[in-house]
């Protein structure tokens, strides 16, 4: 973040729309533990660290030096690998859990479940859940109607109306993009691996991946639609109500989608037998395909997972072989 010193910010009152999933894991009480974290701001390991720390009831202070990095908790000072630093900060702080000895995708959940899988489930799970998030999001839209400029309990900043709506728009358009680019890497990375081993393997996943587009593009109009209209019509109502409902469509058609993949389809990627190279070649080859995904929406799509889950990604993505690449997405996701 680039000043000398970095404290966490004092928790607001969030709307229902943003809560993310680690916040739904009970805290302790407070004031957190103070912990304090120095290193060098660009290194991979610091940036690794801190976004692990982030998702801690801690009270982080970060603190720039050109030294290797080095975690500060009361009279410990703890250096090393990131797996020793990893498992410090999780046997002083336990919970929210980060590390786990299983992946709890459904498409295996064991070390030879290849690579792409994995980040496949754990993006069916970012997407699942800033669907859910929408979808709440557009109820309430359409609950108020427009004619309260904030929902009771909810976040002032949202602003007046149609200033919410903007920012609806804007957080579709960025899961829009994340979906599209996930769809696009199944089907020209992961698709055509099943089906070199057993043609029309994927026959039906692209034939529902059809079937959603025109659902998704229809949303954005509508929201766009909706964006122009004055609060106070009458059409405002009924126009929200109609996002919502087909918001809560999409959810649904995803939902089916990605449980009967993770049930079906991606198991089979074991059976296709990839060598480790292979698997390390195809998981770079999502990661070109999804460049929005890991480059400027990559803060956006982490929220969307446990924080297990997004260390779990995490740890997927920084051994690819473009350190560039990483070390951009690192610093993204902590700045």
């Amino acid at each position: 973040m680039g000043n000398c010193c970095e404290k966490t910010k004092k928790p607001t009152k969030k709307s229902t729309a943003e809560i993310a999933p680690a916040d739904i894991v009970k805290a302790p009480p407070k004031p957190y533990p103070a912990v304090r974290l120095t290193g060098p701001p660009t290194c991979a390991l610091t940036c690794y660290v801190r976004f692990a720390l982030l998702r801690k009831p801690v009270s982080l202070q970060f603190t720039p030096s050109d030294q290797a990095p080095v975690l500060h908790y009361g009279s410990d000072a703890v250096s090393g690998t990131k797996e020793a630093l990893i498992q410090y900060i999780e046997s002083k702080f336990p919970d929210p859990p980060l590390t786990r000895r299983q992946w709890s995708g459904g498409a295996g959940e064991d070390d030879a479940t290849p690579s792409v899988v994995r980040a496949a489930v754990a993006q069916h799970k970012s997407v699942v859940w800033h669907l859910e998030r929408m979808v709440r999001w557009a109820e309430d839209l359409a609950a108020r109607g427009g004619g309260k400029r904030v929902a009771r309990g909810g976040d002032p900043a949202m602003g007046s109306p149609r200033m919410e709506v903007r920012k609806f728009a804007r957080s579709y358009s960025q899961l829009l993009e994340v979906m599209l680019e996930h769809a696009q890497m199944e089907e020209k990375v992961v698709f055509p691996v099943l089906e070199r081993a057993d043609r029309g393997l994927s026959k039906a996943a692209n034939e529902e991946h059809a079937r959603d587009l025109p659902i998704m593009n229809g949303i954005k109009e509508d929201i766009k639609t909706v964006g122009v209209l004055d609060s106070g019509s009458p059409d405002y109502p009924e126009a929200l109500y109609n996002i919502s409902s087909r918001l809560k469509k999409l959810q649904d058609h995803c939902k089916q989608h990605f449980e009967k993949e993770e049930r079906e389809l991606l198991p089979l990627m074991e059976a296709a037998e990839l060598s480790r190279e292979q698997q390390e070649k195809v998981l770079e080859q999502c990661l070109d395909v999804m460049q929005g995904t890991h480059t400027h929406l990559f803060r956006f799509f982490m929220e969307g997972l446990l924080p297990r889950d997004a260390l779990h990604y995490l740890d997927m993505v920084i051994a690819s072989s473009n350190k560039e690449r990483v070390a951009s997405m690192l610093r993204m996701i902590v700045e």
